[in-house]
């Protein structure tokens, strides 16, 4: 019989915590590494098996009964479903998500107001955090549940709530079985890396990060880049509170949290040298991401950067098989905007807003994962399709 090797996730109680983190009982880190070994067992044993009911079982199937291949992946999806073992591996991902949610809300809502007054006493006289109590929430996240978290990233239970982030923050551990980092912040220390290895000339004076949820990527932007003015902003005021207690905890403090709509900041043209996101753009709507696109290219200053990290797009040398299984999340997580944002031709998505496609870039990028012990050998394992920490970057010079 043929055995897998499985890289066990490191266990949650040891992976970092900062002053904000909120405590933890013995059998609620049971529950969260029981989770996140749940999701890596799915990940690299279950999923590889819809791979070979692909190819064995469902797609010879739609080609005898329709005489043809199938033309595009949601021809894929109707014909998968009706696979068993999709059945089965997807029915335990949503619930894995599920029970994600109901551990991470659990442990932190019965010391919300604990973790809210440590947050007030870590922003409190301090100008680096600033909240819009009359800011509309754009739809596209108002009406959403992003992947499963009730009330999404922006409500509050209460004045002064920072729930939403604690949960957001701890459970990320369990969706990507610690291959984010001790911290979580494997893609903005993999984004400023690249930076400062391909582009060490560049010295951004002020750098933007769009959607900055509780900013555990931008912080190593701005550790990379400590004379910088950093500013982060995001619509959730919970995510925002929390964020800046957690930087203010972490001890960097050249970072600026602000609340306001990614697409209509009203900061003044070209009055930034970078401007980033990460994981971002796939929870904003098919229309308001060419305005915010345009927003970026009115702000950046001549031989400004932009980039953004996000799964690969749907191009049409990835193969039909990939495009379905990576589009899970759109189906089964909440994420009713992923499939458009991965479809989007992203020269054309780009020039639109004012790019040269001579300067526009993607390339390929890796969480830096400090949970990891370098010093030994990995197993070698299949992607985890949509979670995997493996970015594709794309972005532009404004030249």
């Amino acid at each position: 019989m043929n055995q897998v090797a499985i890289n066990v996730p490191p266990a949650w109680h040891r992976i970092g915590k900062h002053a904000m983190a909120p405590e933890a009982s013995h059998d609620e880190i049971a529950r969260f590494n029981f989770i996140a070994n749940l999701n890596k067992y799915l990940a690299t044993v279950i999923s590889p098996g819809n791979r070979i009911a692909y190819e064995k079982r469902v797609r010879p199937g739609f080609m005898r009964e329709k005489g043809r291949d199938f033309q595009n992946r949601r021809e894929v999806r109707e014909a998968m479903l009706k696979d068993p073992h999709f059945q089965t591996w997807s029915a335990l991902r949503r619930a894995a998500m599920e029970m994600r949610q109901q551990a991470g809300r659990s442990m932190v809502l019965r010391q919300a107001k604990e973790l809210a007054q440590k947050a007030a006493k870590y922003n409190e006289g301090k100008d680096t955090l600033q909240l819009n109590s009359n800011l509309t929430i754009p739809p596209y996240i108002a009406k959403v549940d992003n992947h499963l978290m009730p009330g999404s990233y922006h409500t509050e239970l209460f004045e002064g709530d920072v729930s939403a982030a604690a949960n957001y923050d701890m459970g990320l551990f369990v969706t990507t079985g610690g291959a984010l980092g001790r911290f979580n912040d494997g893609g903005g220390k993999a984004i400023a890396q690249w930076l400062l290895t391909h582009h060490p000339e560049f010295k951004p004076k002020r750098i933007l990060d769009m959607g900055c949820g509780l900013g555990h990527n931008v912080l190593p932007i701005a550790q990379a880049y400590p004379e910088a003015e950093v500013i982060a902003i995001d619509v959730g005021a919970p995510m925002l509170r929390y964020g800046h207690a957690r930087a203010q905890a972490l001890g960097v403090t050249n970072v600026k949290f602000i609340q306001m709509d990614a697409q209509y900041t009203g900061f003044p043209d070209e009055s930034f040298d970078w401007i980033q996101t990460t994981m971002f753009l796939h929870e904003t709507s098919g229309k308001s991401i060419y305005g915010i696109m345009k927003e970026i290219y009115r702000m950046l200053t001549p031989g400004g950067l932009t980039m953004h990290i996000e799964q690969p797009q749907y191009t049409p040398d990835m193969d039909l098989y990939e495009q379905f299984i990576r589009d899970w999340d759109a189906f089964y997580n909440n994420e009713p905007f992923w499939s458009k944002m991965h479809d989007i031709d992203v020269v054309e998505l780009l020039t639109s807003a004012g790019f040269k496609a001579e300067h526009i870039f993607q390339v390929g990028v890796r969480a830096v994962n400090d949970n990891e012990d370098h010093t030994k050998p990995r197993a070698p394992e299949p992607e985890d399709h949509g979670r995997a920490a493996i970015w594709n970057v794309f972005g532009a010079w404004k030249k």
